[in-house]
């Protein structure tokens, strides 16, 4: 059983969950309009440990948000990983967040998870109906035409940020838009659980953000 502490910060939610045994324990998420990562990442650390009655020495491991996402999100949120497994001399489990958005989905269906990427382009991947990635991750600009590979399917769902601009121009009558939803820590409680007892984790030192494209300035 253990006692893991999970952050995601790769879009505009700063969502903190403490889970033990991969159940919930306690949540704390903020979805402002602006980031308010920074600001609010580590008063959601200590107030999730607090309402467990968990103190830092009490976890076995830190779970993160690895991306894609936002470059400013992705590095406040591995920084403070990186720094707490550190500190505590535990392992650092690491999580893609296009997965997170895929396990929000209770439908069957082809799962297509979109964060927003800025103008019409979006970070995708493609997800079966029991949530197996069957398209590798990618930053693609969106047209009519986007995953015309999966439009004879029964139904598409596609959830995140980045369907409202799918929305507007997709010509498939089978797909469900799943519309501003963001990737949030509480679907990382089960897969760190399950991660950490496979000892799937990450080197501490050499760990860095999924960015999947370059940080560009305005």
């Amino acid at each position: 059983m253990a006692t893991i502490l999970c952050l995601e910060t790769a879009t505009t939610n700063c969502s903190v969950t403490l889970s033990i045994d991969g159940s919930v324990i306690a949540f704390r998420e903020d979805d402002s309009a602006g980031y308010s990562h920074a600001e609010k990442l580590h008063v959601f650390i200590a107030d999730v440990l607090k309402e467990a009655s968990v103190t830092m020495e009490n976890l076995d491991a830190i779970a993160v948000s690895k991306g894609p996402g936002s470059y400013t999100g992705l590095r406040i949120g591995v920084s403070a990983a990186k720094g707490l497994c550190y500190a505590l001399d535990i392992p650092l489990i690491s999580i893609p967040t296009l997965t997170l958005l895929a396990e929000k989905v209770s439908e069957k269906g082809i799962i297509i998870p979109m964060i927003d990427a800025r103008r019409m382009e979006v970070y995708s991947a493609v997800f079966s109906s029991e949530r197996k990635q069957i398209r590798e991750t990618k930053a693609e600009i969106l047209t009519e035409t986007s995953f015309k590979e999966y439009a004879s399917e029964a139904k598409i769902i596609c959830i995140g940020n980045g369907v409202t601009k799918f929305k507007e121009i997709c010509q498939w009558t089978t797909v469900v838009f799943m519309e501003n939803i963001q990737p949030s820590s509480k679907e990382m409680a089960l897969i760190a659980e399950n991660k950490y007892k496979k000892n799937d984790t990450e080197d501490v030192a050499y760990f860095e953000p999924y960015y999947l494209k370059d940080f560009k300035v305005g």
